[in-house]
């Protein structure tokens, strides 16, 4: 099992919107990096567990914990014309884009913010690439070492 780190705007998708879907699963659909998308469609397997984060918001943070429930296949909002999502150069014979199914493990009974991370990132983060300088990406692994210290600041 590996963990990883999922952004989302709040105000795009939040995670009470994860909570209130059917059965708390959805498609992480829309990731539009080549890098993330290689991690959904090639690294990211049915049982690893990811934090859920909530960024470009008034405080951004871990809002909880997911639990990946299908491993990576292709994200059918590339290839539909009416989806903001769409890719004009994705085809469903050839596709570009890649998602992986989740399911809600718990909501934390706070968020976890950006800033308490940073506290931590000389010493017990220092590998965690979220607080790497420069980096925007919307999918990102997390050592096992990170993903139990980040646990004890909840």
């Amino acid at each position: 099992m590996n963990h990883w780190l999922l952004k989302s705007e709040p105000d795009t998708f939040s995670i009470d919107d994860l909570a209130a879907r059917p059965k708390q699963i959805t498609a992480w659909d829309g990731v539009r990096n080549y890098q993330a998308r290689n991690m959904l469609r090639d690294s990211i397997k049915k049982g690893d567990t990811a934090f859920f984060y909530h960024s470009s918001c008034k405080v951004p943070g871990i809002a909880g914990i997911v639990g990946v429930v299908k491993s990576g296949y292709p994200d059918a909002t590339a290839v539909d014309p009416k989806h903001h999502h769409y890719d004009a150069g994705s085809r469903p014979d050839q596709p570009t884009w890649y998602v992986v199914d989740v399911k809600l493990e718990r909501k934390f009974s706070r968020v976890i913010t950006l800033d308490e991370l940073r506290e931590h990132a000389s010493k017990e983060l220092a590998d965690l690439a979220l607080l790497r300088r420069g980096n925007r990406l919307s999918v990102t692994p997390v050592t096992s070492k990170n993903w139990n210290f980040i646990l004890t600041l909840e």
